[in-house]
């Protein structure tokens, strides 16, 4: 096989070859643990190696050489309209488990689709028709065409915004179905989405930048931008394989709209619970059925003392209650002008003072008192014990 081992090509080499080894062990991941977002995360990586395969194999001699010429120039390996979807497909898998390839998500497939088709119609016309080059005589690979790249562009930012949107509006899902919310906004989300903007930047840098330094635009000089994006790339792949995170609660919302989220029924929920995720701050806005209902969940939380539980859900609350999620979740909105996650955080942290009162901080560490109280990490306790009190633990103890 032609490969002209060189400065330009070996390194691409590197980077090419941990892509596709990274996308083989996170497609083997995804089968063993059945996690779902490993399958998108593998074809991502895989894409993304095959971005940089036509620089790669440009400087290994194949643009210079037949048969490998025309392998370059009829097979897309620039698959632009594929990476917008795929990384806004990875997105809804990691956060919601509930999430499939339906019939509605595979149109987002249909322009990369229609590229592929594209490229083996000019296939079939030059090789079986016309028997010569006739699109590509002018030697251009129609991958690196104009409208191609900044239509891809285009479509990759947009992918990237409906993510932020379907991110930002799952963080607010969280908060009022999840008494360990913040456990559940990991910092790997904002990792992968600030590693995939710096992806979308680099091309803008570039064309930026070669107004300055026009070598940037040969093809040596497009070299860098490659070298850059394909060591995004194995960044997001080592720190994606290692994300161990896989969230339980499934729901279903639109990015498209303001319509509330709607939670999804699990084993025990006779039907779906509808979530307004809109409210910022929530009004307190009491009525007999609200102050009734205030009673019970009050009642509950403390007799049965299920704020100690750490990983307590609204429709473990509405279980208890033999009620449903929605009317629970009414209640503590309108009643109580807090989300779930506040709102259970706070029994929390009264619960936390009391023992400080009994002086048990004396016998215990703050944090074995705070995990006994059902928070379940050290970062969540002291943001809500500051939020409640304005005080850290620390300087509260000092007080009493």
């Amino acid at each position: 096989m032609q490969f002209s081992f060189g400065f330009y090509s070996s390194l691409l080499l590197i980077t090419f070859s941990q892509g596709i080894i990274y996308s083989l062990l996170l497609l083997k991941k995804a089968i063993v643990s059945e996690n779902k977002s490993n399958y998108w995360l593998s074809a991502f990586i895989f894409l993304c190696a095959l971005f940089v395969a036509p620089w790669m194999l440009g400087f290994a001699g194949w643009y210079d050489n037949q048969p490998y010429r025309d392998i370059l120039f009829y097979t897309p390996f620039q698959h632009l309209f594929f990476i917008g979807p795929i990384i806004y497909f990875y997105t809804q898998s990691l956060l919601n488990p509930s999430f499939r390839l339906s019939k509605k998500n595979f149109f987002h497939l249909i322009p990369g689709i229609v590229y592929v088709v594209y490229i083996v119609i000019l296939w079939i016309y030059d090789q079986f028709l016309v028997k010569d080059y006739y699109f590509y005589k002018d030697g251009m690979d129609k991958d690196f065409d104009f409208w191609y790249q900044k239509t891809g562009l285009v479509s990759m930012i947009v992918y990237f915004v409906m993510s932020i949107r379907y991110y930002s509006l799952y963080r607010k899902l969280m908060f009022q179905v999840a008494s360990y919310a913040e456990s559940v906004l990991f910092k790997w989300i904002k990792t992968y989405l600030y590693s995939f903007l710096i992806m979308l930047l680099l091309p803008i840098v570039f064309d930026i930048a070669s107004l300055f330094y026009p070598d940037l635009n040969s093809y040596k000089g497009t070299w860098w931008f490659f070298l850059f994006f394909s060591i995004i790339m194995y960044y997001i792949a080592i720190t994606g394989y290692a994300n161990p995170i896989i969230t339980k609660i499934p729901f279903e919302l639109s990015v498209f709209d303001k319509k509330p989220a709607l939670l999804l029924s699990d084993s025990y929920a006779t039907e779906n619970a509808i979530i307004d995720i809109d409210h910022e701050i929530f009004e307190v806005q009491p009525s007999p059925e609200i102050e009734n209902w205030k009673v019970k969940i009050e009642n509950a939380i403390v007799e049965e003392k299920l704020y100690q539980n750490p990983e307590l859900t609204l429709t473990d609350l509405a279980k208890i209650l033999h009620t449903n999620a929605t009317l629970i979740s009414k209640t503590i909105n309108q009643g109580f002008g807090l989300n779930f996650n506040d709102f259970i955080n706070n029994f929390r942290i009264e619960a936390v003072k009391s023992s400080f009162q009994k002086g048990e901080h004396k016998k215990s560490t703050l944090l074995g008192i705070a995990f006994d109280c059902g928070f379940n990490s050290k970062a969540t306790f002291n943001r809500a014990f500051k939020k409640n009190t304005g005080l850290s633990p620390k300087e509260y103890l000092l007080n009493i």
